[in-house]
């Protein structure tokens, strides 16, 4: 029996809404913010990115607001991911939930999730000869509720920061793009796979791209001596004193 596509798209964005609603409210809670924190940031991670994508293809308004079902979505998964964390959190001994890879699980599935997303809402728009501009939006849809998150959640972006994330995007718009024409189940899969690996691989062997060292400047020391005391409170004294700037020695 063949899955329509339609339906194959619609359970894939469902499941990428899930995966990202529960990396912000898991960010949220992490950032001690209330409930309307965690459903507002949950939310917001889930369906920015295709916010962004819709109105750069002129779809306004975007898809989000037209269909609610993937706004309830995302706040009734932050609703259930907040209140399993404040029932864990009156036990007598809490489960810990909040570790980095559980996180980082469920925002390298989005991520690969919602990149396939973008890039077949820009073929459906009627751009699938651009190659650029489809991967382009399938990195945008990737990363872009991330990045809200992040902002909100006054962080430096994850895309300009951590591991190969905005790489670990394209690479699975590129995949999906090429592969799309052959299977749309199995590009999707194929993609979401690939894009969870690298983000996985590139957190355990901590893969970064290159950055300019910058040391930090070191701070002077305060004075401690009389001398040096005198100098930075009455500068006018101590050359007055010390012409040369140096103190006499004694005599021997």
């Amino acid at each position: 029996m063949k899955i329509p596509v339609d339906l194959l798209f619609f359970v894939t964005e469902i499941i990428g809404t899930i995966a990202f609603a529960i990396s912000g409210a898991m960010t949220a809670i992490e950032r001690k913010l209330d409930l309307f924190g965690v459903l507002f940031l949950g939310a917001t991670t889930a369906i920015g990115g295709g916010i962004v994508r819709d109105i750069l293809l002129g779809q306004i308004p975007p898809k989000a607001f037209l269909n609610y079902v993937y706004m309830l979505t995302a706040v009734v998964t932050a609703a259930v991911v907040f209140l399993f964390s404040y029932i864990n959190s009156k036990r007598e001994k809490p489960i810990r939930i909040l570790n980095d890879d559980l996180l980082n699980f469920f925002d390298a599935a989005g991520l690969g999730i919602f990149s396939v997303i973008g890039v077949q809402n820009t073929i459906n728009a009627g751009f699938g000869e651009n190659a650029f501009f489809c991967i382009f939006l399938g990195m945008l849809t990737g990363v872009g509720g991330g990045m809200i998150r992040d902002v909100l959640s006054q962080t430096t972006p994850a895309v300009l920061r951590k591991h190969i994330y905005a790489l670990a995007s394209i690479a699975g718009s590129m995949c999906y793009y090429w592969l799309h024409r052959y299977n749309d189940g199995a590009a999707i899969v194929v993609t979401t796979v690939l894009v969870v690996i690298i983000r996985m691989m590139a957190r355990r062997y901590q893969w970064t791209l290159p950055r300019v060292p910058i040391s930090s400047p070191t701070t002077p020391k305060p004075p401690t001596t009389g001398r040096g005391l005198l100098r930075l409170t009455f500068p006018l004294f101590y050359y007055m004193i010390f012409p040369t700037g140096k103190a006499p020695h004694p005599r021997k």
